[in-house]
């Protein structure tokens, strides 16, 4: 009778992990290379193939920080760096051991179908496009008026303003917030004028008009493909990896004079570009979790011939593959 209690206490004493399936979830950028690295992890039949699920990176890291154990993902894609706000709220859950695991590079592209004109686009023509408010070329700002790209550019085509873009939601849409709206808000000292708090400013600077230019098409990326394949005149926003993708479909055009190709993004030429990353939720007891942050991080997946290469993921500099690497085999938890 004594043994049959201790056990008992033990049984309580040590949560069992019912799950023997690492789950996944987040950005819709980074899925296709954590699926086809599943897809690989589950061939050598030691543990089972990940379940990799497309929630946009936002929706993916509040579903990763609401709680420990069995009915929460073990790991989160994102097409952005975690957010301090996030991690305060995987610390409430009593989430405190992280692992950062940055993968490769991306650039954010302004794509259109294949017979569509073509746009030398800048990124204050960028950001006077699709901007709430504009310079009202008093000193101050109004609503924003511009109807037709030729407005803003005469080197741009004389067609209605229609940009698809994801939601508030997606990383993809955190990436353009910050690299083309807050950037190209810069160059009008407009915006600094009215608005002399920094965070204010930033804020202001990433609001997006809402009188239809700007279309949120959700977080999958094949809808503004297909949008844009009924609609010559549109322009749509997503990563450089689905761009090529889908190159029978859509084609990107160039941003201050350069293209988003793989080696000017790599090279650091083309300025709209990003990092991509796993999360890993240490405490989680799912078998292969440290095994399969290895394979993410390995020659064989993410080396300059590695099979996410090979899909379209644009590899980081060796220096970084390498910390990469010593993260992952340890799992080492990010820094407070």
């Amino acid at each position: 009778m004594r043994y049959l209690t201790l056990l008992v206490l033990i049984a309580f004493a040590v949560p069992a992990f019912a799950r023997d399936q690492i789950r996944i979830v987040g950005s819709s950028t980074v899925f296709p290379f954590v699926a086809a690295a599943a897809e690989q992890f589950g061939r050598d039949e030691q543990f089972r193939t990940p379940i990799v699920e497309s929630t946009g990176t936002g929706g993916g890291i509040k579903m990763f920080c609401d709680g420990l154990g069995v009915d929460y993902p073990d790991m989160v894609n994102a097409s952005r760096a975690i957010k301090s706000t996030e991690v305060e709220q995987c610390k409430a859950n009593k989430i405190t051991q992280i692992t950062e695991l940055k993968i490769g590079y991306d650039g954010i592209v302004l794509a259109n179908a294949l017979k569509s004109p073509h746009y030398p686009l800048k990124l204050e023509a960028l950001f006077l496009a699709l901007a709430r408010k504009v310079p009202d070329g008093k000193g101050g700002l109004k609503t924003n008026g511009y109807k037709r790209w030729k407005q803003i550019d005469a080197s741009l085509p004389d067609v209605g303003i229609e940009v698809y873009g994801p939601p508030p939601t997606s990383g993809t849409r955190d990436a353009f917030s910050e690299l083309v709206m807050i950037e190209g808000c810069k160059k009008f000292p407009e915006y600094a004028a009215t608005y002399t708090d920094g965070e204010v400013l930033k804020k202001e600077c990433a609001m997006v008009r809402e009188d239809g230019a700007f279309i949120e098409a959700g977080e999958n990326d094949n809808l503004i493909v297909q949008k844009l394949s009924g609609n010559q005149h549109a322009l749509g926003i997503f990563g450089y990896s689905f761009l090529e993708q889908n190159a029978a479909l859509v084609k990107a055009n160039p941003i201050d004079g350069v293209m988003p190709t793989f080696d000017d993004i790599v090279a650091g030429n083309y300025e709209v570009a990003r990092s991509l990353y796993v999360y890993v939720k240490n405490q989680q007891q799912v078998p292969g979790l440290r095994e399969f942050a290895t394979l993410l991080t390995s020659d064989a997946a993410v080396g300059d011939d590695g099979f996410l290469i090979m899909k379209g993921l644009l590899p980081l500099h060796h220096e970084e593959h390498n910390k990469m690497k010593m993260i992952a085999a340890e799992l080492t938890p990010m820094a407070d």
